[in-house]
C-alpha cells in the first residue's frame, strides 16, 4: 500500500477496522447481478448504519471490502461484533449461500490525506489481520486487546505472535466469533466467561410516554432509585446506571444487551405521568432466552412514586430470588426528598456531575443549588453538591481552595448525618475525606459503602484512588478493574483508566502509565487535566517531545498553571509527588 506525502497528510492515533466479504469472486462468477444487489443491501441496511451507531467513520469501500476509522478501540470491537451478528442473524432468510465477512482491527499511528483517506502501518496491520480471520470471525492486534479487555464481555482467544508481510515486527493476535455456525446465526449467542454466577441484572432506561418531554427526567429518576435499591442486595450483581443508560433511545435486543453487559436479567418499562396521576409499567426479561418472566403495571399519584418504586423492586427481587425477606426491602429504602421538583433537578444534574469537565461542573452546581433551595435537607443533593466542590479542588478549577475544602467536607458530612447507611453518600464522604487527606477515615467510609453496596462502580473507583494515595498500586488496579466490570460503558470509565495509569506511575512503570492515560484521553479528548499526569509519565519514560506537547495541551486550558498548583491538587505520597514534579519539570512546566 503506497504512502501519501508527509506534506499533505496529518498523523493521529486511531483504531482501524478492515473488512471484506468471504468468497466474493466465487459469488460474482455464479451470479454477478444478484451478488452486487445483495452487497449494496448489506452496506445500506447493516454496515453503514452500524458504523454510524458506533461512532465510526467509513473511510472508503474497495470492491467487496471497506475501511473504517474509530476514535475508540472499544467502539471498533463493539461495531465488529454487531456487524457479524447482524449479518449472521439475517442470513437464515437467504435462499442462496449467505454472505459472510472477515474483520481485522488494529490501533496505531495513521496518516490522513486531505481527502480523508488513511495510510500507514496502523492500516496495513488491520488489513493483514482481516485476511487472517475466519469467515464470520474477527481478529485484533494485541494492542487492541489490551485496550478492550475487561471492558467488553466477549471471549477472546490468544493466537500468539505472527509475522506479517512488510511488517517489521511480530504482531500478537487475538480472535473472537471465529467461524460462526448455523446455530449461532439463528440467534444463539456466545456466553461471556465473565458472566457472574449469582443473579445479575441490568435496569434499562424507562420510556417516557408522557406528552411532556420534560418528564424524561422523572422517568430517569425512577430507574435511578430502582437500581440503587437492587444494588443493596449483596447476592445480586447489578450493572451501574451510567452503563445501562448508554442504551437510551437505542433499539437493541435484550439478548444483545445481556451479552454486552454480561447479565442474565433485564428490567425494562415505561412511565406515563399526567398531572398528579402516574402509571409505571415494568417487565422482567430473561436475557439469555428473551422470555418474559413477569410484567406488571402500577398506578398511583406522583406523591406515591417512591412506594411504587419499592413495589417494583420487591417484584423484581421476588421473581429472581423468591426467598428474599421483606426486611431486606425495608433496609433498601433511602431518605426520600420532600419536594419532587428538587428530585427532578437532581436527576437533571447527574449527567453533568459525571462529566468531570469545567463547564459541566458549573451547570451541575447550578442545578443542585436550586434543588437545595427547594429541599435543604435532601441528602443526595447535598452529597452531589459536595462532590462538585470536590471536583473544583481535584481538577484545579477552584478559585478559593481552602473554602472549597471546608464546604466539601461540611456538605458531605451533613448528608451522611441524615443518610448514614446510604452507600453513595458514604462514598462521597470518603472522597471528601481523601481530598482533605484524612485517609484513615476515608478508608473506613469507603469500606462501609462497599459492604453496603458491593455493586457500586463509583465506590470501587474511589477506593482505587485511595489505594493509589496509600502507595498500593496493585490493589488500586484491582479496584479500578472491578469498577470497569460493574459499569463497562460508564462515562466515568476514563477516570478508572487515569487511575490505572497513575498506579503504574507509582510502580515506576512509566510506559504503561502513559499508555493507560493515552487511552483515557482518547475517550475524553477535551479533558485537559489528564495531561497533568500524562506529561510526567511521558517525560520519565524518555518521551521528551511527547511530554512537552502534552504540557502545551495542558496550558491551553490552564494558562499560567505551575507545578505547585498541580501538586496541591494531588494527594499522593511525598515520594510519588516528587517524581510527578520532576516529570513536569522535564516536560517544561514552570515552577
Amino acid at each position: 500500500m503506497s504512502s501519501p506525502s508527509d506534506q499533505t497528510a496529518q498523523r493521529r492515533l486511531a483504531a482501524v477496522l478492515a473488512a471484506d466479504v468471504v468468497g466474493y469472486s466465487d459469488l460474482m462468477s455464479r451470479d454477478e447481478e444478484g451478488t452486487l444487489s445483495r452487497l449494496r443491501d448489506l452496506r445500506r441496511h447493516i454496515i453503514e448504519p452500524r458504523i454510524r451507531l458506533h461512532h465510526g467513520r467509513l473511510v472508503k469501500t474497495i470492491g467487496d471490502g471497506f475501511l473504517v476509522e474509530f476514535a475508540s478501540p472499544v467502539d471498533a470491537v463493539r461495531c465488529a461484533v454487531d456487524l457479524q451478528e447482524a449479518i449472521a442473524g439475517g442470513s437464515e432468510k437467504e435462499a442462496t449461500k449467505p454472505l459472510q465477512m472477515r474483520v481485522g482491527i488494529n490501533i496505531g499511528d495513521i496518516m490522513v490525506e486531505e481527502d480523508g483517506d488513511i495510510f500507514g502501518d496502523g492500516v496495513n496491520i488491520a488489513s493483514r489481520l482481516q485476511k487472517m480471520a475466519l469467515p464470520g470471525g474477527i481478529c485484533l492486534s494485541g494492542k487492541v486487546y489490551e485496550e478492550v479487555r475487561g471492558k467488553l464481555p466477549y471471549d477472546f482467544e490468544d493466537k500468539g505472535e505472527h509475522q506479517f508481510k512488510n511488517i517489521g515486527r511480530p504482531i500478537r493476535v487475538f480472535c473472537l466469533l471465529e467461524g460462526m455456525d448455523t446455530g449461532q446465526r439463528s440467534g444463539e449467542r456466545r456466553s461471556s466467561s465473565s458472566r457472574q454466577e449469582g443473579p445479575s441484572i441490568a435496569v434499562l432506561p424507562f420510556a417516557n410516554l408522557s406528552k411532556d418531554p420534560e418528564q424524561e427526567y422523572f422517568a430517569d429518576g425512577i430507574v435511578e432509585d430502582i437500581i440503587s435499591a437492587l444494588s443493596r442486595f449483596k447476592s445480586f450483581f447489578v450493572i451501574a446506571r451510567n452503563s445501562t443508560f448508554a442504551y437510551k433511545s437505542r433499539v437493541v435486543s435484550v439478548q444483545q444487551i445481556g451479552r454486552e453487559l454480561g447479565v442474565r436479567y433485564v428490567l425494562e418499562g415505561s412511565v406515563r405521568r399526567s398531572g398528579s396521576k402516574i402509571r409505571i409499567t415494568a417487565q422482567l426479561v430473561d436475557a439469555s432466552t428473551g422470555m418474559h418472566l413477569w410484567a406488571e403495571h402500577y398506578d398511583g399519584v406522583a406523591e406515591d412514586v417512591f412506594d411504587l418504586q419499592d413495589q417494583i423492586t420487591a417484584s423484581v427481587v421476588g421473581s429472581i430470588q423468591p426467598s428474599i425477606r421483606a426486611a431486606e426491602i425495608e433496609r433498601a429504602r433511602r431518605k426520600r426528598p420532600e419536594n419532587l421538583d428538587a428530585y427532578d433537578l437532581v436527576m437533571r444534574a447527574l449527567p453533568y456531575v459525571w462529566a468531570l469537565e469545567f463547564e459541566a461542573n458549573k451547570e451541575a452546581a447550578r442545578l443542585l443549588d436550586k434543588a437545595l433551595l427547594l429541599d435543604p435537607g435532601y441528602p443526595l443533593a447535598m452529597a452531589l453538591a459536595a462532590w462538585c466542590r470536590g471536583q473544583r479542588i481535584v481538577y484545579n478549577w477552584s478559585k478559593n481552595l481552602q473554602e472549597d475544602k471546608r464546604e466539601t467536607l461540611r456538605q458531605a458530612q451533613a448528608a451522611a448525618a441524615i443518610a448514614h447507611d446510604d452507600p453513595f453518600i458514604l462514598t462521597v464522604l470518603g472522597a471528601a475525606l481523601t481530598i482533605t487527606r484524612e485517609f484513615q477515615r476515608a478508608t473506613s467510609m469507603l469500606d462501609r459503602a462497599l459492604s453496603l453496596d458491593p455493586n457500586s462502580a463509583w465506590a470501587w473507583n474511589r477506593s482505587g484512588w485511595l489505594r493509589n494515595y496509600h502507595d498500593d498500586p496493585e490493589v488500586a488496579i484491582q479496584h479500578f478493574e472491578r469498577s470497569l466490570r460493574l459499569s463497562p460503558f460508564d462515562p466515568m470509565a476514563f477516570n478508572c483508566e487515569v487511575g490505572i495509569g497513575c498506579a503504574h506511575f507509582i510502580a515506576r512503570r512509566y510506559d504503561l502509565a502513559a499508555q493507560w492515560q493515552e487511552k483515557a484521553l482518547m475517550s475524553k479528548p477535551r479533558t485537559a487535566w489528564i495531561h497533568r499526569t500524562l506529561a510526567p509519565a511521558y517525560a520519565l519514560a524518555g518521551e521528551t517531545d511527547k511530554a512537552r506537547e502534552s504540557v502545551g495541551e495542558l496550558m491551553k486550558d490552564y494558562p499560567g498553571i505551575k507545578i505547585p498548583d498541580i501538586l496541591q491538587a494531588m494527594a499522593f505520597t511525598k515520594e510519588v509527588m516528587s517524581r510527578f514534579a520532576e516529570g513536569l519539570r522535564q516536560a517544561g512546566l514552570p515552577e
